[in-house]
């Protein structure tokens, strides 16, 4: 567009540059998706979605609020921690594993309190017990 473009610094504009109404984005990508098949979304979800998304692989919650160009960590945690309870329940259970692992491998040790022995700690059973929020 050579001196034609203005330069709005918005994601979505006309050809020139210029700003176009944000429903017409949206109305524009919903249509697309109905066509190609997709699953009824909002435009906007997408961001939730890829922030929900790259928090249950595991992403580090300060790389998705840098991404989502939060202000604070608190803010990308409160939004989006809370939708994924399986995070809650896989960080207890990769917990409840490793100790697991870690009282099944200690031997019988000797107690400081009167020489007696005392032996490894019992499995507490699978983490599916805990009972999580």
């Amino acid at each position: 567009m050579g001196s034609a473009w203005i330069d709005s610094g918005l994601v979505f504009t006309r050809e020139n540059g210029a700003a176009i109404h944000p429903e017409y984005t949206s109305r524009r990508f919903e249509r697309l998706a109905y066509k190609a098949g997709l699953p009824p979304i909002r435009l906007h979800d997408l961001r939730h979605v890829a922030a929900t998304l790259m928090l249950a692989a595991g992403y580090d919650l300060k790389l998705v609020q840098e991404l989502l160009g939060h202000s604070t960590i608190t803010l990308t945690s409160d939004t989006y921690t809370t939708v994924l309870p399986q995070i809650a329940r896989a960080a207890a259970e990769g917990v409840a594993a490793l100790l697991r692992s870690s009282a099944g491998t200690v031997a019988a040790t000797e107690s400081p309190l009167a020489g007696t022995t005392t032996a490894p700690h019992r499995d507490p059973g699978p983490a599916r017990d805990l009972h999580l929020p």
